[in-house]
């Protein structure tokens, strides 16, 4: 009930945004070529911390997508881009545009115990897929895989210990011990599955325990999906349980008993969509899209007593940046329009931008290129980062090559190219939210200033952001805007352009 009555509340809220956000199109005086520069200026440093931190504060509950703390900050974002001057360009004359999110999880009724006696679900073991299935038969405890050499394990209930991944995560790669955990239960699982075995328990080593919680939170969450995407083929359940169960299953004659059970259902998600007007008749048509998400992690395992993991660098940084950009552009238009999305539920799989790749609300062949930021307020203060700026992830050298003279003529970073290579351990490139318009034939870079140590914790935190360094970048993602706007012909896609996966 609560959720229906704030979804009602939303829909007002759309209704009101609706009604009086229609701005002026451009009069005679400004309906021609804009102005040669963009207006740097126009983009204050107080303003970007005003926005900052409102939008990463505790009241957001960390924006968790399809909960009703995402709504509220997206009714934030178009609100506060409606006080911008901007158009609504969602659904409708309004600034959302809603899509269903598919979301599965392992039901409350599921019940697991060994040897009649019960295993509290989310505390001593974790479903790691939500379905249906029952269990009822002795446990066969193995070592090693190496004990499952000429065993027929066909119909069995296997139980051993989880094992390293090979190789193992790259020394200091972010969420390393979760990243070990499920890079384990990955490879293990499949090679039991490939003897016909009719369920799994692996039990937690000494590098996976300490994290279980972290880890097991991403279980208890369940799968998000956007309608269209199929669910994992494989119907053996797999159980991971703490060190202290391994005495249970290896005792004579344990037997699992396990009555699993999955909730499935759609809930609503929403982008928010934004437009500035451009001022050359023959170019206003297309547009710019400045690219970020307003979602995060919302509320999660406690750390030093915290349990709201705000997500200031990611993504709130980029969420107001946008909102600053806006602001600019209203007062000096470029030539081109600027489209402003938010997405949704990127932190659930880049939901969000696929929804929108997938279901514009202008014509997509209108889109001249997409400029995506994640994460631009940490680190030293003169570094950051540009990926799809090299092979292979550069789909439009025409596009960096813009945005290069753009930090060389305005901001003067000291770039890191070192990520957006592919044999970079993180993948960065594959993890935010212009990804699914490169793959639909799109230009698209993605500005960062990369990871720090506080990434996906609750310790990412409005205060420890450098926002003279988040307003630099965003005055820099601004400046590439205005110069892919301003320029007589379009940016193209690099011919040659292929991701390697």
């Amino acid at each position: 009930m609560r959720f229906a009555t704030l979804l009602t509340s939303l829909i007002l809220a759309t209704i009101l945004l609706s009604a009086c956000t229609r701005t002026p199109g451009p009069t005679s005086s400004t309906a021609a070529k804009a102005p040669g520069e963009p207006l740097l200026s126009a983009i204050r440093e107080d303003e970007v911390k005003r926005d900052l931190f409102a939008l990463a504060d505790d009241n957001f509950r960390g924006r968790r997508a399809g909960t009703p703390d995402e709504l509220r900050a997206a009714v934030w974002v178009a609100e506060r881009a409606r006080e911008a001057g901007l158009e609504p360009a969602g659904d409708d004359g309004t600034y959302f545009q809603f899509y269903p999110l598919r979301r599965v999880t392992v039901a409350a009724s599921t019940r697991l115990t060994i040897g009649g006696k019960p295993l509290a679900l989310w505390k001593d073991a974790w479903v790691t897929s939500p379905l249906n299935a029952r269990l009822d038969g002795p446990v066969v405890w193995l070592n090693s895989l190496a004990d499952t050499v000429r065993r027929d394990l066909r119909g069995k209930i296997v139980a051993m210990p989880l094992q390293a991944p090979t190789p193992l995560p790259a020394p200091k790669m972010s969420l390393w011990a979760m990243r070990y955990t499920l890079a384990g239960i990955g490879q293990q699982s499949a090679a039991l599955r490939s003897r016909g075995v009719a369920g799994i328990v692996l039990t937690a080593d000494a590098t996976a325990e300490p994290s279980l919680e972290f880890v097991g939170h991403r279980y208890e969450d369940g799968l998000y999906l956007l309608p269209s995407m199929p669910l994992p083929a494989s119907s053996v359940p797999v159980l991971l349980v703490r060190q202290a169960v391994a005495t249970q299953l290896r005792a004579k004659g344990a037997r699992l008993q396990a009555e699993l059970a999955a909730n499935d259902y759609l809930y609503p998600s929403m982008n928010v969509v934004a437009r500035a007007p451009g001022t050359d008749p023959a170019r206003r048509a297309e547009h710019v899209l400045f690219s970020g998400h307003h979602d995060h992690d919302g509320i999660g395992t406690p750390v030093a007593g915290d349990s709201i993991w705000n997500g200031a660098d990611d993504n709130a940084t980029v969420s107001v940046a946008l909102l600053a950009i806006g602001r600019a552009w209203k007062q000096r238009p470029g030539a081109r329009s600027a489209l402003f999305v938010w997405h949704g539920a990127e932190e659930r799989g880049l939901l969000g931008s696929r929804w929108y790749a997938e279901h514009p609300t202008v014509n997509k062949a209108s889109i001249v290129a997409v400029l995506n930021g994640d994460m631009m307020g940490r680190n030293a203060p003169d570094s950051a980062a540009l990926l799809g700026s090299i092979p292979p992830h550069r789909n439009s050298k025409a596009l960096v090559d813009m945005a290069l003279k753009a930090n060389q003529d305005h901001t003067k970073f000291n770039l890191d190219t070192s990520w957006d290579e592919a044999r970079h351990p993180e993948g960065w490139y594959f993890r935010s939210d212009h990804l699914p318009y490169a793959r639909a034939g799109i230009p698209a870079i993605f500005f960062t200033t990369l990871l720090h140590p506080d990434y996906h914790t609750p310790r990412d935190e409005a205060s420890r952001i450098d926002v003279a360094k988040l307003t630099r970048m965003t005055r820099w993602m601004y400046a590439t805007g205005w110069a892919v706007s301003a320029a007589p012909q379009r940016v193209t896609v690099d011919p040659d352009f292929k991701l390697e996966r």
